[in-house]
């Protein structure tokens, strides 16, 4: 089911299968700013990636001896969130631990992911919540893709000099890293820079990044703040890009005896909460 949000700028639309961004649409101009989805490219257009990002060595992980299977990305990209509220300019949903979600994450936690409007910004908030009896452990991202065309370019805040972790053909990250930025602020939309799947990058000093085109004069200045792992992805040669802040990052090929040592885990006491945040703004 879609809901809707709007002000007196723009209306956003959400599904609650996997309390997804559905469509954000300038009501000045009426251009549509987020991918609409197409099965023949990438069907998705904003997921949510909790409890895991990316992939997981054999799918695999261990939590206190027992050995758990994940799908890429985390189960809540392919559940239906419950609506808490849907008012004006703010939506609120939340997925909860349940039998569904205990074969194969033994935490019990509640995930709100919150859409707010102020002007032309769109805010989004993901917020875990640990109710286990001890320490939870998770990764958590967004991954929201913009409309774009080949020859666009993201530019950064300021100049960064950035490489890019690489990663396999079963998307598990290895050692080599390649050159992005050398002091530059601006990463082009190539027919080809995501021939070798996504862009990681780490250690970026800027805390925002706008997708801009030298063919019209619209942009979308998106603030990712201080997450360990920026993501930029589309299928290659497609008229979209993800812009993904991610608290987490696929596994590489060293095997771990506990999910508490994966790199770039978040590890929350019981009864903590910790928030992801992004905004979207419309220039």
């Amino acid at each position: 089911m879609y809901y809707t949000i709007e002000n007196d700028y723009l209306t956003v639309q959400i599904n609650d299968a996997g309390a997804e961004l559905h469509s954000i649409v300038n009501k000045e101009n009426g251009v549509e700013y987020l991918w609409q989805g197409n099965p023949d490219i990438w069907y998705g257009q904003s997921p949510v990636l909790f409890p895991f990002i990316g992939r997981l060595l054999d799918d695999k992980y261990r939590y206190n001896g027992k050995e758990y299977t994940m799908q890429k990305h985390g189960f809540a990209r392919k559940r239906t969130f419950e609506s808490v509220s849907c008012t004006g300019s703010e939506a609120v949903f939340v997925l909860r631990s349940d039998d569904t979600t205990r074969p194969s994450y033994p935490f019990e936690f509640e995930l709100y992911v919150k859409f707010t409007l102020k002007g032309k910004t769109l805010q989004a908030t993901h917020t875990v919540v640990n109710k286990t009896d001890g320490e939870m452990y998770f990764s958590l991202g967004g991954h929201p893709g913009f409309n774009c065309a080949i020859g666009d370019y993201l530019e950064f805040d300021q100049p960064e000099t950035l490489d890019t972790e690489t990663i396999d053909a079963d998307s598990i990250r290895i050692a080599e890293k390649t050159p992005v930025l050398r002091g530059e602020k601006r990463i082009t939309i190539t027919e080809d820079i995501f021939n070798n799947d996504a862009l990681i990058l780490s250690g970026i000093r800027s805390k925002a990044v706008t997708l801009r085109s030298d063919k019209h004069d619209r942009a979308v200045r998106f603030t990712f703040g201080d997450v360990p792992f920026l993501g930029i992805w589309a299928k290659p040669g497609a008229p979209y890009v993800c812009i993904e802040p991610w608290c987490g990052v696929n596994d590489d090929r060293n095997v771990r005896t506990d999910v508490s040592e994966k790199e770039g885990i978040v590890r929350l006491p019981k009864g903590g909460v910790f928030d992801l945040v992004y905004t979207a703004e419309i220039i």
